[in-house]
């Protein structure tokens, strides 16, 4: 249900009341902040297949056919290192470039066929990189998920980073070994409570949790019961409107499963059980009871929200809880796929430029080896070396 829908959930301030309530207000802001909740979650879920789709249609399709050039100039770079006209100093260049791509393309992107040329020119044998990396981003997952999601994960846990699928299950085992232990701990601890003697503050105070608990289990039971007892369709002799029933009072069993009081209150609107005046007459002890229902339903809301920023700014490699909603999703991505266009184009170019050997002995020259990101470094430099101006 949308913000200007008129049948939304709320107290309307009357000509009979100057001002509406305290408790009346966060009623009121209650339902705003849920509606606010409920639309992000809704543009997330029609976004997700979108971005699915757009991401496997053109994204990747894009990014693999990068690879594949990055691929061609290893290649490439191998045939020219073997080159007698190549003086000493070229072919270490090119070795330092041709190993750094070949290194990425085997360990991050899969490309097991570059590893022979990758060996022949490295020191380093890349299955023994590949270990390595694979242990430093295990260490680097523990850290990071510990830290975010406050699970102890033990140093001998073996963690399978190769797909968010596997990676998902894992945490997941985790979390549910965590909430088990919690549980236990949470049991243990109520049984050495037990044990002692609890003094009438204490009594009071569990006697005053479980009334209040009652109440709120009885506020939302008495509004599925009125909604029940007037929707049940075995009690409509007419067909048309049994089958309109129906409908209803499985809309009604599922919220009223879920603890949805909104989605019951607005279901009893919409079936004229309740008006905008009884709305604005509810008794204030009630309202209690519905805020804190509605506070409940709203927290549950904003971490499904969150859940889908959190998993997305993972995909981007940004913050976990950076700030992102669907529309700068879809165009972050469309960012992307023009650059990797763009990249892709130039690509090209380096590789129709490096089959001439004179192009390729120019661009060694200027090159300079750095230690640090150098495959970075190198896509910068080309990018410059093949600026217009550098052949004119």
């Amino acid at each position: 249900m949308l913000p200007n829908d008129p049948k939304i959930i709320r107290i309307a301030q009357t000509s009979a009341t100057k001002e509406l309530s305290k408790t009346q207000k966060q009623f009121n802001n209650l339902i705003k902040r849920i509606e606010t909740q409920k639309q992000a979650l809704l543009e997330w879920q029609e976004t997700l297949p979108v971005y699915n789709q757009k991401v496997s249609s053109e994204y990747e399709v894009l990014w693999d056919a990068y690879n594949q050039h990055r691929v061609d100039l290893v290649y490439l770079l191998d045939r020219a290192h073997g080159d007698k006209s190549f003086t000493k100093s070229d072919k270490a260049k090119i070795t330092h470039i041709l190993t750094e791509l070949a290194e990425e393309l085997i360990l991050e992107h899969g490309k097991d066929e570059l590893k022979e040329v990758y060996n022949k020119h490295s020191e380093d044998d890349i299955d023994a990189a590949q270990e390595e990396a694979d242990a430093m981003a295990g260490e680097l997952m523990k850290s990071m998920m510990g830290g975010m999601f406050g699970i102890d994960i033990d140093i001998d846990d073996d963690i399978d980073v190769s797909s968010p699928e596997k990676l998902r299950e894992f945490m997941q085992q985790k979390m549910q070994e965590a909430e088990a232990e919690h549980v236990e701990q949470q049991r243990q601890a109520e049984e050495k409570r037990a044990e002692r003697k609890k003094t009438k503050k204490q009594l009071e105070k569990e006697a005053k949790q479980q009334q209040e608990a009652q109440n709120i289990s009885q506020s939302i039971r008495e509004v599925y019961r009125k909604l029940a007892g007037a929707l049940h369709p075995d009690r409509e002799p007419d067909a048309e409107e049994r089958e309109r029933k129906t409908k209803l009072m499985q809309r009604v069993n599922a919220a009223y499963e879920k603890k949805n009081l909104l989605e019951l209150l607005e279901l009893q609107l919409e079936a004229e059980q309740i008006d905008q005046e009884h709305l604005n007459t509810i008794a204030e002890d009630r309202l209690k009871y519905f805020i804190k229902i509605l506070k409940e339903q709203a927290r549950e809301l904003e971490q499904e929200v969150m859940g889908y920023q959190m998993e997305f700014n993972q995909r981007m490699n940004r913050p976990p809880l950076a700030r992102l909603n669907p529309k700068t999703l879809i165009m972050s991505l469309e960012m992307d796929i023009r650059s990797l266009r763009s990249d892709i184009g130039r690509l090209k170019d380096e590789i129709k430029l490096f089959k001439n050997t004179p192009s390729l002995k120019a661009f060694l020259k200027s090159y300079k080896i750095q230690r640090s990101r150098p495959a970075d470094d190198f896509d910068d430099f080309i990018g410059g070396f093949l600026h217009p101006d550098n052949f004119r």
